[in-house]
Parts: C-alpha cells; sequence; structure tokens
C-alpha cells in the first residue's frame, strides 16, 4: 500500500468524508433481447405500450428493435437502483405477456434468422429519430447484426462531487476543480484497464453460445450439442473477439493518459475517412447508409471496456460535453448479463463494484505507456477466453503470474476499502460481498461461467433451451409481483408522455435531414454550419 494511498483512506475514513461516502450515484442500463415463447428473436414492432424508445427515459431500444435497453434513474444507493430496475422489468412484463414474449435470460443471443431479417431499431421520422436508426443501419454494414444483438450491464458510478475538493486539497494540487476531477476519473479509467480481468473472472457468465451466432465462420470452440459451442474454460465469450469482423478500430487505442488526448483520438476517429467505408459512401439509392465514411461514425461506436462520461444537454456530443465540463461519472461496460438472476445483477454483485471502482480511484495509477497497454489487452482476452483455466497466467509488470494469486492480492487489497464502506454505510454488507467473490477466486466451480457449462453439461441441454428455462422462470418471477395500481399508473404516464414528445418532435422539426447531419458532423470539427 503505496504512502498516497494510505492518506486518501485516511482522508475518508474521517467524519465528513466518511458521509459523503454514502453520496455516490449509481446507475444501471440492463439491455435484453425480445423473444418469442419458443426462444426466437421478436419480429415485432417496440411495443408502444412501453412508450417512445426515442423519448422514454427508462425504456429505450439498443441496436435492435427487439433489443431492449433499461435505464434507471441515479440512486446514491445501489440497493435502490436495483429496486428500481426491478420495477421496470415489472412494468415491461406487464405489457409484453400480451404479446406472449419474453425476455431473454444470457448476454449471447439464441438462434437468430438471416442477418437481413434482424430488425434495426426504428425512432420515428424526427430527425435525431431518424439520426438514430442511419447509425444503427451504419453498424449493420461495419460490423454486421449479429454481433449487436449481444447483450450487458452497464454499470455507471460517481463518488460525490463534494468528495474531490477535500483529495485535491489532501494532494496539495492547485488546478482547478473541475481539471483536478476529470484527471481522477480518467487515472480510474486506468486503473480499470489494469484490473478489469478480474470482473470477467467473477462475474462473465457466457462460456457458451448458439452456434448460429457464428454464421458458419471458422472458429476454434468446441462443440457441446448439435447447436452448442463453447470453450471449457471460457468466462465471458460476449467480450472476445468471436463475430468481431471489423479491421477500422484494430489502430484505435484512445490514450487514457489525460482527457485532452482521449478526446482529442476520438475526435480524431470521428472525422478521419476509412478508405473501405468511404467504397460505400454514405448513400445508395438515395438512401443513408451510414452517417459518414470515418472511422467512428459517432463517437459511441467505440467499443471499450469503461468510458468517462458527462451527461450531455440537448443536441449536445459526448465529446463536447467532457471537453466543455469535465469527467462527471464512469460507465463500466463489460458486464455479462447473469443468466440466474431476474435482473442479470444483484446487490452482492454491485457492492462488490463500488468496492472495486473505488479502489480504482484511489490506488497510485501511473501514465500507461505501449507496452503496458496492449499487456491489459492481453490479461483480459486471456480471461475471457481461459480465465479458469488451473494455472492461469497472466502478466504483471512484465513478469508472469498466477491469474488466483493475483486476483487473491487484489482482494486483499480491496479489504479497507470494504471495511470503509461498511463504516460508512452501516452492516457488513460490503465486506461480505469481498468475501463472496474471494470464495471464487479460491473454487473456479463458483463462478457464474462455470455454473452455467456444468449446467449445460449435466442436464444434456442446449444452450437455447437452458436460456429460455431460465427465461420463463424470471418472467413468472415478474409476472407474481405486479405493480402496485399508483407505479402501474406512472410508469403508464411516463410511455404516454414520451409519446407526446415523440410527436412535438417529428411535428416541429426544422429543416431536413441532409442539412442535419452536416450540421451534426461539422460540431465536432468545431465548425459552423
Amino acid at each position: 500500500m503505496s504512502e498516497l494511498f494510505s492518506r486518501r483512506l485516511a482522508l475518508l475514513g474521517t467524519g465528513p468524508a466518511l458521509s459523503l461516502l454514502t453520496q455516490s450515484l449509481h446507475g444501471i442500463e440492463r439491455e435484453c433481447l425480445r423473444v418469442t415463447a419458443d426462444g426466437e428473436l421478436a419480429q415485432s414492432d417496440h411495443p408502444l405500450a412501453l412508450g417512445s424508445a426515442l423519448t422514454n427515459p427508462q425504456i429505450t431500444t439498443d441496436y435492435s428493435e427487439a433489443l431492449l435497453e433499461f435505464i434507471t434513474p441515479a440512486e446514491a444507493d445501489a440497493a435502490q437502483t436495483l429496486a428500481d430496475l426491478d420495477r421496470i422489468h415489472r412494468f415491461a412484463y406487464s405489457k409484453l405477456a400480451q404479446d406472449d414474449e419474453y425476455l431473454w435470460s444470457p448476454s449471447m443471443p439464441g438462434p437468430l434468422p438471416d442477418e437481413a431479417d434482424i430488425p434495426i431499431a426504428r425512432y420515428g421520422s424526427s430527425n435525431i429519430g431518424k439520426l438514430k436508426h442511419v447509425y444503427r443501419k451504419g453498424l449493420a454494414l461495419r460490423y454486421g447484426k449479429t454481433m449487436q444483438c449481444i447483450a450487458g450491464i452497464h454499470y455507471n458510478f460517481s463518488l460525490a462531487e463534494s468528495l474531490w475538493p477535500l483529495l485535491q486539497e489532501l494532494e496539495g494540487d492547485h488546478g482547478s476543480a473541475r481539471d483536478f476531477q476529470s484527471t481522477r476519473y480518467i487515472a480510474l479509467t486506468r486503473n480499470f484497464r489494469r484490473y478489469s480481468w478480474l470482473l470477467m473472472y467473477l462475474f462473465g457468465a457466457s462460456p457458451a453460445l448458439d452456434k448460429s451466432f457464428l454464421r458458419g465462420r471458422p472458429h476454434q470452440l468446441q462443440q457441446l450439442d448439435d447447436s452448442t459451442l463453447y470453450l471449457p474454460y471460457a468466462t465471458s465469450l460476449r467480450m472476445s473477439d468471436l463475430g468481431y469482423q471489423n479491421n477500422a478500430q484494430a489502430g484505435l487505442t484512445p490514450c487514457y493518459n489525460d482527457l485532452a488526448s482521449y478526446t482529442e483520438s476520438l475526435r480524431q476517429a470521428v472525422s478521419t475517412p476509412y478508405a473501405p467505408y468511404a467504397e460505400v459512401g454514405t448513400k445508395q439509392d438515395g438512401e443513408w447508409v451510414q452517417l459518414n465514411t470515418n472511422v467512428l461514425q459517432i463517437e459511441n461506436e467505440y467499443y471499450s471496456n469503461i468510458r468517462p462520461k458527462r451527461v450531455t444537454y440537448s443536441g449536445e456530443r459526448p465529446i463536447q460535453a467532457l471537453i466543455a465540463r469535465g469527467v462527471q461519472y464512469v460507465e463500466v461496460r463489460c458486464l455479462d448479463i447473469n443468466p440466474y438472476l431476474p435482473l442479470g445483477i444483484d446487490l452482492d454483485e454491485a457492492r462488490f463494484l463500488d468496492v472495486f471502482v473505488l479502489f480504482c480511484a484511489l490506488q497510485d495509477s501511473p501514465l500507461l505507456d505501449g507496452d503496458e497497454c496492449s499487456g491489459c489487452t492481453d490479461n483480459f482476452l486471456t480471461t475471457v477466453k481461459e480465465g479458469r483455466r488451473p494455472g492461469l497466467q497472466l502478466c504483471r509488470n512484465g513478469q508472469p503470474i498466477e491469474l488466483k494469486t493475483w486476483a487473491t492480492e487484489l482482494l486483499q487489497a480491496f479489504a479497507p476499502i470494504a471495511a470503509l464502506l461498511d463504516r460508512a454505510h452501516g452492516g457488513e454488507s460490503f465486506q461480505q460481498a469481498l468475501q463472496q467473490q474471494q470464495g471464487k477466486v479460491d473454487d473456479a466451480s463458483l463462478t457464474p461461467s462455470a455454473q452455467v457449462l456444468a449446467e449445460l453439461q449435466a442436464r444434456g441441454e442446449s444452450f437455447r433451451d437452458f436460456a429460455m428455462r431460465y427465461s420463463r422462470a424470471h418472467a413468472e418471477a415478474f409476472k407474481a409481483r405486479p405493480l402496485s395500481e399508483t407505479e402501474q399508473h406512472a410508469f403508464e404516464e411516463l410511455a404516454r408522455q414520451s409519446l407526446a414528445e415523440q410527436a412535438e418532435l417529428e411535428s416541429a422539426e426544422p429543416g431536413d435531414f441532409d442539412t442535419f447531419v452536416a450540421a451534426y458532423q461539422a460540431s465536432i470539427l468545431g465548425l459552423s454550419v
């Protein structure tokens, strides 16, 4: 434990700072596919009863019309965040039951139709709605639709704004408060890159998939049955390079050494042409097929395990918000949906994530050079494909180290933070969550990925049948607990309001779509159109 880490911990243990630890904010975005009663991808439109996918703040769609995304408000207690997520699920099922549709329980999709029959999400006739749809058409062109049907959980986390000035004073930093906060969040992101392999080992839950996902392409997976492929020691095939058929992002490695270099690398990517995309163009037969022919259409196209974020204003791009006002929170993007859990995540996992992210924020975080950056990627990819292999070795500071040894050392280093959070919140839930994860390190059979694979093998069950069995069980659990009349009414009113907001956008739309896209593109270059 370094001197600076110890000083930061000591500060957080004092009265004023300790109470601020209870004011960290948590939000969850949970994606899930709508499927029919036999596990096929739903071909129906986004249900109107759920509101407008464009303007409903809690229920939208991600890539596909069938890929729902549930978004909670930001809450100070992760237990409340999960309660919010639970209510969204219960409302959704009150409407999906009418169409005999289910929410698919794991991250990896089941049997998919032909690429042409995977419906791309639609958001209406407003310019912003069209932009969202064309962006997704571009994703289909660049990466294929199949990869976009993978679902995950994003965990948003921020420390109390009032905590940063205390840390800044402790460290004798005399710069602006905004720059200090951004610098510390970027340092957190670097540490996350160093240690995120641990999350894959502990919470990865996708060691198997339906063979239709690979579309007949060559692979190195093993066959479990006629329709199921797997890797024996995999933790998260979702986060592996399977299905990733695009090379444009291969050379894009945004630097997490400071906010300016990070935003500049993304700005360059959204404004630099990529020859294969240029050959296609932005339109075919007069129809838009992608927003532009650059490395990235928009900055959110960059696939990363974590993103520094700032809430945007209406019409503002993510990079613009970061440059103007700095980093406000981080979005953890590498979490699998646990198929055994109705919400895909539980409070023990959320508590551990709080400990993990806070450790990343407080631990020393040297700048990442090229070798260490690639080493972080290698450790991550090794863990997602072979994380449970006995004796598996990763690389730390250029030296081999057994995964279980390093994991145990990290969990031991987390212990003071878990104890600190328990002091702040009362009880022992954070330390208990930490102990639960140590159990998985000691015994790999306790990990979700091992449990999924063991159950598939023991029951002689296909991935599709396994996923559908749990999808039905979760559906029954949600439907058995209907919302109160007041809660149901509130969600229905939110849905009605969102539909009205979309209609208003479409009736008062100024300008044509081509002009709108040109202005959107120019905004990232600092141009006026």
